[in-house]
């Protein structure tokens, strides 16, 4: 159902800030005709009943079935919108080979139009599916092929944020898979900009465009400086993966004798639109350059297991400040779904904190302090942490924020969520479908106000 101009009866939960879930127990939310919410009556408040009564009266009442929730939609920050076809595929090799072996031959493909379209058409309304109703694509080299990703979102209503890849470095990319120059780089860079701000279907901007450089070993020099001047003259977002693995962290110390950081930050490649995917190696330094430049991370937790040769701290980072959202890193992690990463970004901080050897005294097994994180943490990254990465208004049930939706039925058949009367309530049951919530438990996704 559209619930522009309607007035919402349910309840759910949302996390406006880190640790704090405010449960929403019988609300009132009010979603106005572009679909942003415009108020929120909580029960008990002195005019709740009287408006209750006349949206009822009037027929702007809708109200949700008894055993479901509301959540806020989920923000996915890193999306390898190409690599679909091989989720699941190719996990037990090492990133740089993963890369040049599947990776490359895979995204080359997307010069055959017909292959994007039938792809990225799967692609968006799986991630709907599963509840992702804002998403932070990477694409591939193909003006055309990107192009018709932006199509595609726009049909199908999802929040995106969309890069052509640029990768011109021959030393790093295939002959039959890279821009031929920096200069077509950053010619095709302006084209896609041009192209999603000027889409006749994109008046509301649910659709912008990104400066994506892959990541510093695909680049030239000439590349970089140049999106970093394309970026502050578009003043669009910025996405790359910073400091992935051993590989690539140690790439970019021996060509440009800096981190990835530092070298994304002299290209003007760091600022507050800026998503790093991944981040795992980052210094101490690095934390503090990330957060002086109000940058953010996409925490990956899945796809690190496979790739990155090391867990990101992400309690560290949060505690210290720095913005941190969700991804799924669509292929590099081996599932679509952010319950399925929010559970991972739990699991692997436990790790982290516990250490892994044990043949280790428990004192000397963990060398990172303080690093669990709970499904508050979880949830808040893939939902209102994701939202202020981007630094768009989407993540929480706030006043002048967007209605994006995920409702949740406990009650759903084939789910996997099982609530009791007499000892689940308020914010454990939110902890339940954090941790055993499947895609059968996904009723209903919403974007701007708008059932998708």
């Amino acid at each position: 159902m559209d619930l522009r101009g309607k007035t919402l009866n349910a309840s759910g939960f949302h996390t406006p800030e880190r640790g704090t879930i405010d449960a929403l127990d019988d609300v009132l939310i009010e979603i106005d005709a572009d679909g942003a919410i415009a108020a929120l009556h909580r029960h008990g408040d002195p005019n709740y009943r009287s408006i209750r009564d006349a949206r009822e009266a009037s027929g702007e009442l809708v109200t949700l079935p008894a055993g479901s929730y509301i959540l806020p939609g989920f923000v996915d920050l890193h999306v390898h919108a190409p690599q679909y076809p091989q989720l699941g595929d190719a996990l037990d090799v090492p990133l740089e080979v993963w890369l040049q072996k599947y990776t490359f031959p895979l995204e080359a493909r997307y010069r055959d139009i017909a292959f994007a379209r039938h792809v990225y058409g799967l692609l968006v309304e799986d991630l709907i599916a599963n509840g992702t109703t804002t998403a932070l694509y990477f694409a591939t080299i193909h003006q055309d092929a990107t192009r018709v990703l932006v199509d595609i979102c726009l049909e199908k209503g999802q929040r995106a944020l969309i890069g052509k890849v640029a990768m011109d470095n021959a030393d790093e990319c295939p002959d039959y898979y890279r821009d031929r120059s920096a200069q077509e780089a950053l010619d095709d860079t302006r084209a896609l900009i041009d192209y999603v701000r000027g889409h006749p279907d994109n008046r509301e901007a649910r659709v912008l465009p990104v400066v994506t450089p892959r990541f510093i070993p695909s680049c030239t020099d000439a590349t970089l400086e140049g999106l970093g001047e394309i970026a502050r003259e578009c003043g669009c977002h910025v996405q790359t993966h910073c400091s992935e693995s051993d590989w690539a962290h140690g790439y970019v110390l021996a060509r440009h004798g800096m981190t990835d950081t530092d070298s994304l930050d002299r290209f003007g490649l760091l600022g507050r639109k800026t998503v790093l995917a991944h981040a795992n190696f980052l210094t101490a330094k690095d934390m503090e350059t990330v957060q002086a430049r109000e940058a953010a991370v996409a925490h990956c937790p899945l796809s690190n297991a496979y790739f990155a040769n090391a867990v990101f701290p992400l309690r560290a980072a949060l505690e210290k400040g720095l913005h941190v959202g969700l991804g799924t890193d669509i292929s590099g992690g081996p599932s679509a779904s952010m319950l399925e990463n929010a559970r991972g970004a739990i699991l692997v901080s436990r790790m982290l904190q516990s250490g892994v050897d044990p043949a280790l005294a428990p004192a000397a097994r963990s060398g990172s302090g303080a690093a669990q994180i709970d499904f508050r943490d979880a949830f808040y990254i893939a939902t209102s942490g994701g939202g202020l990465a981007l630094d768009l208004p989407v993540g929480q049930f706030t006043p002048s924020y967007q209605f994006d939706a995920v409702l949740i039925d406990a009650t759903a058949e084939k789910g996997t969520v099982r609530l009791f009367d007499d000892r689940d309530e308020g914010e454990g049951i939110l902890q339940k479908i954090i941790y055993t919530a499947s895609k059968p438990n996904i009723a209903a996704t919403w974007i701007g106000g708008r059932k998708v």
